[in-house]
């Protein structure tokens, strides 16, 4: 079961092609994917102003949190974070939120370093046709990936 988050997804067009790529593929595999409602991107950008440098903390804490409260209603083993496939990632500070967030929801987290597919789901994802995303998420994110001074 997966649960895409889309309030950290910014500008909206950008998050409407990540949510249509994984709609096809989860079709195609058969794997079943909630899909969080609404688009708060302005509580997600209200929570990070003026803490830009900081603001990857609040993310991962964020989504953690979403995706918690959705395994525990949903009686779920564990949750997870496909965060955990990216080498641009804080894997440590990823770990220590994702376990602190199972403590108070009461639901496992399962940690796992999957960046060592890195390379073969990029070329995977190149074969089959599927928009790759050129930044994590946000709208500073998509700053940091194209303006460089």
């Amino acid at each position: 079961m997966g649960f895409f988050y889309r309030h950290n997804i910014h500008p909206f067009q950008e998050c409407q092609k990540r949510e249509e790529t994984l709609k096809n593929y989860s079709d195609s595999i058969g794997l079943r994917v909630i899909y969080q409602q609404g688009y708060n991107m302005e509580e997600f950008l209200q929570s990070v102003v003026f803490r830009e440098k900081d603001r990857c903390r609040y993310c991962y804490h964020d989504r953690l949190k979403a995706t918690a409260r959705v395994a525990r209603k949903g009686k779920f083993d564990a949750f997870s974070t496909t965060l955990l496939y990216s080498k641009f990632q804080n894997h440590e500070r990823i770990r220590k939120t994702g376990e602190a967030i199972a403590r108070q929801y009461d639901v496992k987290f399962f940690y796992q370093d999957f960046r060592e597919g890195w390379k073969f789901g990029i070329e995977e994802s190149k074969r089959l046709g599927m928009y790759r995303q050129q930044y994590c998420g946000c709208i500073y994110s998509e700053k940091d990936r194209y303006f460089k001074q």
